[in-house]
């Protein structure tokens, strides 16, 4: 008997058992779809996690100051003071494998403007750091070095602190904005980014330079870190390997010392977050193949009657 045949034959059983065949061909269906479903949801969130992360930055570096053991206490990082100006000229000077270096200080407080006012933090930070954050300026300018050099007292700030201090629609460029009786002047507009996948709210920001947030509203002469970006994102161990190395060095820290400051960047939390949706794929993938194995089952005992109620029809053909 050729193949020819058999596909006849095949075709006329089906025709002949038209509800058995769209059962059958309905497990399977439905089977292999949620399979392929389960797989796909697991995949678009692996992808949707790692374009908020491209968002931010996906070769940014962070630099914080590390905790410290003061009479067998751990103390908060944050109230540690041992990253200096001199590092981040370091690491503005000396390193070969970042795009970008920006120190941070931030100082938190009450904006107003008129007769509007709200909640925020000022960041201060360095002209490269729209770089590192992949932000951009929608109107107005962003501050010069000279500003920096000046201490002058500008900023720019975000849709949200925009819609919040002036909502009747009122160009915020040149305008005088308080900050904790401190006047800053608004020369730019962050272009709008939305909420990131954390929940947060990308435009409320608003940025000074950091001598201004240094020396006008903190005075201190510490950072509270610094941030950075790797000339790519295969380069981020040689970035990260680089700094460490320069601030051991400025720090005057041992063989035998621990590192006092952490650093963190971004792949680090791309790796947990894809081994995080790695596993919820996997976990789906189970169910979905639960499923499919249970729908084969369904087929085989349906091919099982089927078989046994022609028994006899094979015995004579044969």
């Amino acid at each position: 008997m050729n193949g020819t045949n058999l596909f006849k034959i095949a075709l006329r059983a089906l025709a002949n058992n038209k509800l058995r065949a769209f059962l059958t061909m309905l497990g399977i269906i439905i089977g292999v779809a949620s399979v392929i479903t389960m797989l796909a949801i697991g995949q678009g969130s692996k992808k949707s996690i790692q374009a908020q992360i491209a968002e931010m930055g996906s070769n940014m570096i962070m630099i914080h100051p590390g905790g410290d053991m003061r009479g067998g206490v751990r103390q908060d990082a944050s109230s540690m003071q041992t990253l200096k100006l001199t590092d981040y000229e370091a690491l503005r000077d000396e390193t070969n494998f970042l795009a970008a270096v920006s120190p941070n200080v931030s100082s938190s407080g009450q904006l107003i403007a008129g007769n509007n006012n709200y909640p925020a933090s000022v960041n201060g930070v360095g002209t490269e750091y729209l770089e590192i954050r992949q932000l951009s300026v929608e109107s107005g300018e962003m501050f010069t070095e000279a500003d920096i050099q000046s201490a002058a007292k500008v900023c720019i700030i975000g849709k949200t602190i925009v819609d919040n201090l002036f909502p009747n629609g009122q160009d915020p460029i040149g305008h005088i904005i308080r900050f904790n009786q401190v006047p800053l002047r608004v020369v730019g507009v962050l272009k709008a980014k939305g909420y990131n996948s954390m929940g947060m709210d990308q435009d409320e920001i608003v940025l000074a330079p950091y001598t201004t947030v240094m020396k006008r509203m903190l005075a201190v002469t510490y950072l509270q870190g610094v941030f950075a970006s790797a000339l790519s994102e295969d380069m981020t161990d040689y970035a990260t390997d680089e700094i460490t190395t320069i601030l051991r060095r400025n720090h005057k820290l041992k063989e035998s010392d621990d590192d006092d400051f952490t650093i963190r960047s971004q792949q680090e939390l791309s790796t947990m977050l894809n081994s995080t949706t790695d596993l919820m794929t996997t976990l789906l993938a189970c169910i979905a193949g639960i499923s499919l194995v249970v729908g084969g089952i369904g087929i085989m005992n349906i091919m099982y009657v089927s078989v046994t109620e022609r028994t006899r029809e094979i015995g004579l053909r044969m």
